[in-house]
């Protein structure tokens, strides 16, 4: 159903609805409620309250004032109408929230020594070499206790590798056997080195 205002233009839906007759395009009038602009309000509404000069504020006063009687509402109910759109809802993010507890978190560990404003932080301990030689031992112990882990993991067998090392094992085979039977007749080569006496 599309809303024609009698000036004959559409109803956008912008800004917030208040009384006016409308007639439907299939004719009927019924009451919908006519637009206040917002957005120009709003900019009308902050010069009125922050601006410069007075002439600067009594302009946005007149404007305002024109804005509301064009929705049909005294200046007065429209910034009433505006502020009410805009309170903020129980549960949203701007409404007053309730006041948190300043003492000490239950989940929390107390600071040891509490910090005090105006003192420096203490300088860090230096290393010592033998805490520098014991955080080393740990280390290669870690690293000791990995190796022993991964090697003890079993490795996935991967078909290409399995396939290349059976060709390569059939190979030797087959060579090796050559060689046997050429060694067997007396055709196989002979050393060329000589031990020496």
């Amino acid at each position: 159903m599309t809303a024609i205002t009698r000036s004959g233009a559409p109803s956008l839906g912008v800004g917030l609805r208040l009384g006016e007759i409308v007639e439907t395009s299939k004719g009927a009038s019924i009451k919908q409620p006519s637009i206040l602009d917002r957005v120009r309000f709003a900019k009308c509404r902050a010069l009125m309250e922050r601006g410069a000069t007075s002439g600067e504020r009594a302009a946005a006063r007149a404007a305002a004032t024109r804005l509301a009687a064009a929705a049909g509402l005294s200046l007065a109910e429209a910034l009433a109408l505006v502020d009410r759109a805009h309170a903020p809802r129980p549960g949203s993010a701007d409404a007053p929230r309730r006041p948190q507890p300043t003492g000490p978190s239950p989940w929390t560990r107390p600071d040891p020594a509490p910090k005090r404003a105006g003192e420096p932080k203490p300088p860090p301990e230096p290393i010592t070499a033998d805490e520098v030689r014991r955080q080393k031992e740990a280390d290669e112990a870690r690293r000791k206790r990995a190796a022993t882990r991964a090697a003890k993991r079993p490795r996935p067998v991967d078909p290409a590798w399995e396939h290349w090392s059976a060709e390569v094992r059939a190979a030797q085979a087959a060579r090796d056997r050559d060689w046997a039977e050429r060694r067997q007749s007396g055709t196989a080569p002979r050393s060329s080195t000589r031990i020496s006496e």
